[in-house]
């Protein structure tokens, strides 16, 4: 009898997750465990399946993430403070969810057994200016290390994934615009020249079960992704919703960057291309750094970081493609799932 706990379990990604599993015998039960009844209750009703079980805690106090780990099998710790200008004016907030939570959820793990956990962050943890992204950078810093100590024949792997912006999430800008045309009211964009990976649920769902399914511990999966403007992504919604909103510029917010990357050269110098992937192993080497010779690398200077300015770009139509994935965007133009190619 195979047990997941899904931490954050009511943000989106819970969601997507729970719907791609409910239609499988993956797993007899799926814990969902997060800090928010509400949402809870909304998930109770909905789903109305007795495979679910909702557990009321935060990832801030161990004993709640003790209570809902006795007895699990695999991990998806998605349980974060993501909002951008919101940690830049509350960090600590950050630190205690992003870091120090994962660090529970980590060592409850290990202590009960878990076979796998599989720890989600953002491409705002590379070259991080802003405290969400210092925070998830440190979160990954706690993962891999911890994965690290415990080594490949451990009872419990650790192993993290990085993706971009997941298109139509809670709290992100697609929804803003969705309603702010509806209100026939002008698209507020920060700066159109900005860029960000594009990512649908889907793919972000993904990307989790690949590393769930091939992650070694101190593993790190990143996927390839496309990206576009804020003025493109503007500039198709505007043309999918046939609406004479113009576009308007209301500058940067509180720690947002002109473009994220996804791998840094670094990391790029060692990583595996899986194809649709990039498998980043841990750096096994320990702290005695007297039996290497420090020469420097030059291969690392020869090598691009991975980002939303050198990827694949969408033009309008490309992002008019990706916006047709999305169930938002066709329940509100009245389209079907199989008339999308």
């Amino acid at each position: 009898m195979k047990k997941l706990l899904i931490t954050g379990g009511t943000g989106s990604f819970g969601n997507a997750v729970l719907q791609r599993f409910l239609l499988t015998d993956e797993f007899n039960e799926i814990r969902i465990f997060s800090r928010d009844e509400k949402k809870q209750d909304d998930m109770r009703h909905n789903l109305q399946s007795p495979k679910v079980k909702f557990y009321i805690g935060d990832v801030r106090d161990k004993r709640s993430v003790d209570g809902a780990m006795d007895g699990v099998d695999f991990v998806f710790h998605a349980a974060a403070l993501k909002q951008v200008p919101s940690c830049e004016f509350f960090p600590i907030q950050a630190v205690n969810t992003n870091v120090l939570g994962t660090e529970n959820v980590l060592d409850s793990a290990i202590a009960h057994g878990v076979k796998k956990v599989v720890v989600l962050s953002t491409d705002k943890a590379c070259y991080p200016i802003n405290a969400m992204g210092i925070s998830k950078a440190m979160m990954e810093k706690v993962a891999i290390a911890k994965g690290r100590a415990l080594g490949n024949n451990a009872t419990t792997t650790i192993c993290c994934t990085r993706y971009g912006n997941v298109m139509a999430s809670r709290g992100s800008v697609i929804p803003l615009f969705v309603d702010q045309l509806k209100d026939r009211k002008n698209l507020t964009v920060t700066d159109p020249n900005m860029t960000r990976f594009m990512m649908t649920l889907e793919d972000a769902v993904d990307l989790v079960l690949y590393a769930w399914e091939r992650g070694q511990n101190g593993d790190l999966f990143v996927q390839k992704a496309p990206a576009a403007t804020l003025e493109t992504l503007a500039k198709s919604l505007i043309s999918l919703y046939k609406s004479n909103s113009t576009i308007g510029i209301i500058g940067t917010r509180h720690g947002e960057k002109l473009y994220e990357t996804l791998v840094t050269r670094e990391e790029m110098a060692k990583s595996e291309d899986m194809g649709k992937y990039f498998r980043i192993p841990c750096d096994s080497r320990d702290l005695n750094y007297d039996k290497f010779f420090i020469e420097g690398e030059e291969e690392i200077t020869n090598i691009e970081d991975y980002h939303s300015h050198n990827t694949i770009r969408l033009d309008v139509e490309g992002m008019k493609k990706m916006l047709l994935k999305l169930d938002m965007i066709r329940e509100d133009l009245g389209i079907k799932q199989n008339t999308i190619k």
